[in-house]
């Protein structure tokens, strides 16, 4: 399998980067496109139609590819992936909630492969303001596949502006649902990880009092009060609450616990005056336990490429194409080191790479299950398994899970409205 990244900041562009990729050699089915809210997604997307690619996007929070990276501009990956060894599945929530659409999708997913896995696309936040709920996306995907399906990819962004974001292919777009690249594991493998690199500090706390994404206390003490303090703020000073977390959050999340010991992790975003509660960009169950994180530095990109490198090497991965899913948080904390970590992966596996800055990022961490990730980098090798497979392929897995434990020519992209 051949992959060719490209890029525009104008619909022009990308068409003379697409007619500059095409030839004799290679001659793309998919192409997956992280696109700004800012640009004509429609337009590109009939650009590819005319050439008999298939699509599968996402809008971006920040576009890059290796050698590049911008905001409000366009990236796609090129891939002349054998036609049956992936099908798009599209689906609208509609009335019923994220679970049932999820369900749908898997089990859509599995009358096309027996082994599927998937490159997912959701969208983040709605036009009416409504963010989607990742954990219960991957529960669902989960219960109907199995705890060893593989996941990665990213809630689509909207440039920061929370207007509205969108997942799309060439036939359909919403602000709310899924867009699954679904592949046969037997046709192409994956190799991948979920790694913030953010280390903890102090002992564990308990989420003692919270709903949904409101944390009102932990170890009996208001969340607030106590995040203020680990910041060396004083609680009883007047502050822009919003200001002071959406500046300062991103640098120091929580690290929720889980079973398998690899924490999730979950940022503070604003304080909910009204309830006293701390307010974070997804929910953090009451009863769980969390850490602290501490400050950024530059320890945290050389943790995701030392894990990435020692991956690599210990399952002999080889890769056709990457697709990285990085936080949009990352960029505020971690400045050009984001810059860094992207091109970082890409010299590792030395393969075309496309990706974009989410609001929120799917993928499994070492010695962990599949997970909902905040501030994470997640990233993806895609290799065409050929001749070689299962012997080799089935040890990658079982070393993922110690680790870790068609569509034809356009003819039907599988989608569904839910309602």
């Amino acid at each position: 399998m051949k992959a060719i990244s490209i890029k525009g900041k104008s619909v022009s562009e990308i068409q003379a980067a697409l007619q500059q990729s095409i030839s004799a050699d290679f001659k793309p089915t998919l192409a997956i496109a992280f696109i700004s809210i800012k640009q004509d997604r429609k337009a590109v997307c009939e650009i590819l139609h005319k050439e008999s690619i298939d699509i599968i996007g996402a809008t971006s929070c920040g576009e890059f590819i290796n050698g590049y990276q911008d905001e409000g501009t366009m990236v796609i990956l090129l891939l002349d992936m054998p036609r049956d060894a992936y099908s798009i599945v599209f689906s609208v929530m509609g009335e019923n909630g994220i679970s049932e659409t999820a369900t749908w999708v898997a089990t859509t997913a599995l009358q096309k492969f027996s082994r599927p896995a998937f490159i997912l696309c959701s969208t983040g936040l709605s036009a009416q303001g409504e963010f989607l709920d990742g954990e219960s996306l991957v529960r669902s995907i989960e219960k109907v596949i199995g705890p060893q399906v593989t996941i990665y990819g990213g809630m689509a962004g909207d440039d920061a502006s929370f207007t509205g974001t969108y997942v799309f292919t060439y036939e359909e777009e919403t602000d709310k649902g899924i867009a699954a690249l679904v592949l046969d594991e037997y046709k192409i493998s994956l190799t991948g990880m979920a790694i913030s690199g953010w280390k903890p500090i102090g002992i564990s706390r308990k989420v003692t009092k919270s709903k949904g994404n409101l944390i009102y206390t932990i170890d009996e003490q208001p969340a607030p009060e106590m995040y203020l303090r680990f910041l060396g703020k004083d609680v009883n000073a007047d502050h822009d609450n919003y200001r002071l977390f959406q500046d300062i959050g991103v640098h120091f999340p929580f690290q929720v616990e889980t079973d398998s010991g690899v924490p999730v992790m979950r940022t503070p975003v604003s304080v909910n005056e009204e309830e006293n509660a701390l307010v974070c960009d997804f929910n953090v169950p009451e009863g769980s336990s969390l850490r602290f994180s501490m400050p950024p530095d530059f320890d945290i990109v050389e943790k995701v490429l030392a894990d990435a490198t020692e991956l690599k090497n210990v399952k002999q991965a080889e890769a056709d194409a990457l697709l990285i899913f990085s936080c949009a948080g990352r960029v505020s904390a971690l400045g050009p080191l984001a810059t860094s970590e992207n091109e970082g992966l890409y010299e590792i596996f030395k393969a075309p790479m496309a990706g974009f800055f989410t609001y929120g990022e799917y993928g499994r961490a070492l010695n962990a299950r599949q997970e909902f990730h905040s501030t994470t980098c997640c990233w993806v090798a895609l290799k065409e398994v050929g001749s070689r497979v299962l012997s080799q392929e089935s040890s990658v897995r079982s070393h993922q899970s110690g680790v870790g434990s068609q569509k034809t020519h356009r003819r039907k992209i599988i989608k569904a409205s839910i309602k």
